[in-house]
């Protein structure tokens, strides 16, 4: 038994232990701690450390959410069996089993569709064209039929019927692909550079550090049933910004130069990871440099003491508190660094910024098009989606492009759409030609470019909104009336889970219920914020109105991005520059005197 606990603390985990184990029993389930159980000892096996940090929260007095609960009850990777049964029978999950199943990748979502989502696990967002095609089959036979890239450079499908569940999950494993832990208290998809290996810009190839990862998680159990939900990206410094800012764990590439030291010793000049931690946008919260830089080989071991401090550590009581970034503000970084040095049985070397070097500036429009890679004569291609929606005759068009005209890989962004690399400049024009047939392109508006939008009401039943159809509202509203000249983002997102990243958009919309009447009717809406950003341009949105309708809000935005271009400072004056060097009062006064009066 840990040496952590107070004899009291033990007596309780005894207690908590001989209750856990009663309530297998009764659920018809084996005991923990393997054949023949551990009676009321304490808790052995890839389960020890949850089970522990669950009786310590109650030997302290805390009360488990039901969620801990059903975690301690039965453990969801021991209940396949019974999920096909369910299956079998067509039956839909109750609340805890509803959970538990999300640790297979499945979301029962009604009421917004009677049926399950499943979200996939793609490492650095990068699959090969013959999976892509792969779930493409999937999808048309056992689902919607489409697929949605998601703002983890992932895959989703919905409209999953019971029975289908089951063969989905089994076909993507057939595909060498799986969706184990990408929902629930998990760590989620390892994002990384979408243009790793091809981009001239980049200082490092993140694949095999987010692959590396991947499959670490993948194999071990205790890293599953964390206190929640847990994101971790690794940015090579190229192109297209990965947003990993906004991850619990943030990997940042970085050049160290000539003369940095720590503790006496000096540093290597060259490539290294600088950590960052917090990051939680839906919690006004963007991850912070640490000032530790970790060697790209020791990753995994770094992430994965810090993962293991916030088990022990994280709030099993309060599903509202219990992310890394409550951890981090209760107890300070310098305490929680302290715990995961003392995991990991060594220091963290740091290093005094002035001895890195600028990082190489993204560009907010390489997703979209042709641009040439670090290979000569080779490009990547990226393709527009309509707010990341692809049907399966379009996946197997762009699987089928990508064999004959490119590499074979198939590279998907945080900004939901994908990339075509690989491409000779002989065949750009085949592979735009065979794009145009299928319904997409590889050019769009540049409003159209930063329109981020999630799944919404049509297929979540927490937003208030419909999401991604209003987003393309709002384009097909403003691309008639404005031009715009430089990159903006417009994120929607349908509620607090902020899946959309709101906060950090140029203009931010959160769905909202809008009261139309005294009777307390409502219509669909959303409340806007402005001047939002991430990486170099780091920082929430600010509330600019609520309770606007969302059959108002195309030509809300366009005020606002028209009074921009108006009143910006200098032709080069970026969205979020504009906004926040004015008071919202100002600002509110300016659109509508500008925008609202055109």
């Amino acid at each position: 038994m840990s040496n952590d606990f107070s004899p009291d603390q033990k007596r309780y985990l005894e207690g908590f232990m001989s209750g856990m184990q009663s309530a297998r029993a009764a659920r018809g389930l084996g005991p923990l701690g393997g054949p023949g159980g551990q009676g009321s000892a304490a808790p052995s096996g890839p389960d020890r450390e949850h089970a522990e940090a669950q009786a310590k929260t109650v030997a302290g007095g805390g009360k488990l959410v039901d969620q801990e609960k059903w975690k301690a009850a039965e453990h969801p990777f021991d209940a396949y069996a019974r999920f096909k049964d369910q299956a079998s029978s067509g039956t839909y999950p109750k609340p805890e089993d509803n959970f538990r199943w999300r640790y297979h990748g499945l979301f029962y979502v009604a009421p917004a569709q009677d049926s399950y989502m499943c979200r996939l696990r793609i490492p650095n967002g990068i699959l090969k064209a013959w999976q892509f095609e792969g779930v493409a089959d999937l999808a048309e036979r056992l689902c919607g039929p489409y697929s949605h890239v998601t703002t983890r450079a992932n895959l989703q499908v919905r409209e999953i019927s019971a029975e289908n569940a089951p063969l989905l999950l089994e076909g993507l494993a057939d595909l060498g692909l799986t969706a184990k832990g990408s929902g629930a208290d998990n760590i989620r998809n390892v994002t990384g550079s979408a243009t790793a290996g091809i981009d001239p810009l980049e200082l490092l190839d993140t694949r095999p550090h987010a692959r590396a990862w991947h499959h670490h998680i993948l194999n071990d159990r205790s890293l599953y049933g964390l206190p929640r939900k847990f994101n971790v990206a690794f940015d090579g410094a190229g192109s297209i910004a990965t947003l990993e800012d906004t991850n619990d764990i943030g990997f940042q590439a970085i050049e160290i130069g000539e003369g940095a030291s720590f503790e006496g010793q000096p540093v290597e000049p060259g490539i290294w990871y600088r950590l960052a931690l917090g990051g939680i946008t839906g919690h006004h919260d963007l991850a912070r440099d640490t000032g530790i830089v970790v060697a790209p080989s020791d990753t995994v071991a770094v992430a994965d003491a810090i993962v293991r401090v916030f088990v022990a550590n994280g709030d099993r009581t309060n599903r509202n508190k219990a992310r890394l970034k409550y951890v981090l503000d209760a107890w300070g970084f310098d305490k929680f660094l302290a715990a995961v040095e003392d995991k990991l049985g060594r220091r963290l070397i740091r290093v005094d910024g002035a001895f890195v070097k600028p990082r190489p500036v993204y560009d907010r429009l390489a997703h979209i098009g042709v641009h040439a890679q670090l290979q000569p004569g080779l490009n990547w291609v990226g393709v527009a989606l309509p707010v990341g929606k692809l049907t399966p005759a379009q996946m197997r068009t762009i699987a089928a492009i990508s064999k004959a005209c490119g590499d074979g890989d198939i590279r998907l962004t945080v900004w939901q759409n994908l990339l075509i690399s690989g491409v000779p400049d002989a065949k750009v024009d085949d592979v735009i030609a065979n794009l145009l047939a299928c319904g997409l392109s590889a050019e769009t508006s540049v409003l159209r470019a930063g329109l981020i939008a999630c799944t919404g009401a049509t297929g979540c039943k927490f937003a208030a909104a419909h999401t991604k159809e209003d987003a393309l509202a709002i384009a097909a509203h403003c691309e008639p009336r404005i031009t715009l000249d430089q990159p903006v983002n417009i994120h929607l997102t349908g509620c607090h889970h902020s899946c959309a990243q709101h906060y950090i958009g140029d203009l931010g919309l959160i769905g909202a219920k809008v009261p139309v009447n005294e009777e307390g009717d409502t219509v669909p809406g959303y409340d806007l914020l402005v001047g939002g950003g991430y990486g170099v341009d780091g920082g929430m949105a600010r509330p600019f109105r609520e309770k606007v309708k969302a059959e108002e809000a195309p030509a809300l935005v366009e005020a606002i991005l028209r009074t921009w271009q108006v009143h910006r400072a200098a032709p080069d004056e970026s969205f979020v520059s504009f906004a926040r060097r004015h008071e919202i009062e100002a600002l509110q006064a300016l659109v509508a005197q500008t925008g609202e009066a055109a």
